[in-house]
Parts: structure tokens; sequence; C-alpha cells
């Protein structure tokens, strides 16, 4: 079995993790059947997705005499939470705040989401600073530091 997880994974990717995230354990013909519906894919597109995946690590696979049956070794939320903080770590510092805020403005949240933002809000502002610095190195942003002066 592969011990490595490769966690960079296509949106079309993301639509068969999808069907086995909402599933203990799943047949190929489970997450064709749903696929189909959704994405008007053919069975052979499915199972090349589904292969994929196996050999990426994001899927395990079990035989049952005649049928595979394929559970995730990847949750939803940490593969999610992993993306998003590459997303993160790849763009100016002094941009972070301005990408969650907007995040935030655009998605359906409950009470207790809020809740939580709020808690965690208060917290963090112990140690907010007045101005995030800028991460990047010269000629990468448009950070006032950066411009040369000519």
């Amino acid at each position: 079995m592969n011990t490595e997880i490769d966690y960079k994974i296509t949106d079309a990717e993301w639509e068969v993790m999808r069907v086995a995230w909402a599933h203990d354990r799943v047949t190929s013909k489970e997450i064709i059947n749903v696929l189909e519906q959704k994405m008007d894919w053919k069975p052979a597109t499915t199972k090349t997705f589904i292969g994929r995946l196996v050999k990426k690590g994001m899927l395990h696979t079990e035989t049952e005499g005649k049928k595979y049956i394929y559970s995730v070794n990847v949750s939803e939320s940490e593969i999610t939470k992993r993306n998003l903080n590459e997303f993160l770590e790849r763009m100016c510092d002094k941009e972070v705040g301005n990408t969650i805020v907007h995040l935030i403005s655009k998605a359906p949240l409950s009470f207790k989401d809020i809740e939580n933002l709020e808690k965690i809000l208060e917290r963090k502002k112990k140690d907010a600073v007045e101005e995030v610095p800028c991460s990047c190195v010269p000629g990468q942003c448009r950070c006032q530091d950066h411009h040369c002066s000519t």
C-alpha cells in the first residue's frame, strides 16, 4: 500500500472524493451512479479518476469477491485545511486578512459558526499588530516596502 499521500487533487478528483467522503465504504458502481447524474461522466472516466486517487493514496481499496470497495485515507476537513493553508502561504502576508474577510463575507454561516469566529478573533486580538509586515521577496508583490525608488 502507498503510505505517502499526494494531497494535490484536481477538481474532477475532488468530485470523486466528495462521494467517498459521504460513505464509510463505497463501490466504484456507487461512485459512478452519483457522478453520472452530477457530471454526466461515462463509467470509464470515473474509474480513471478513482484509479488516480488510489495511486495518490487518497483512497484505500479492498476487494470483496469481484467488487472493489473504497474508503478514504484522508478526511475532507484535513485536505480542505491543508489546501487552504498552502494557498494562504503562497500570498503576501499583508493580503491574508483581506482574503479571510472575503471568505467569511461569502460563506453561509450558522450562529454557532459566528460564535466560534468571535471567540477566535477575540483571542487573535492579543497578538494583533498595527500592520502585518510583508513577507515577500522584493519584486514579488506590490507592497510599499519593495518599490524601487528611481
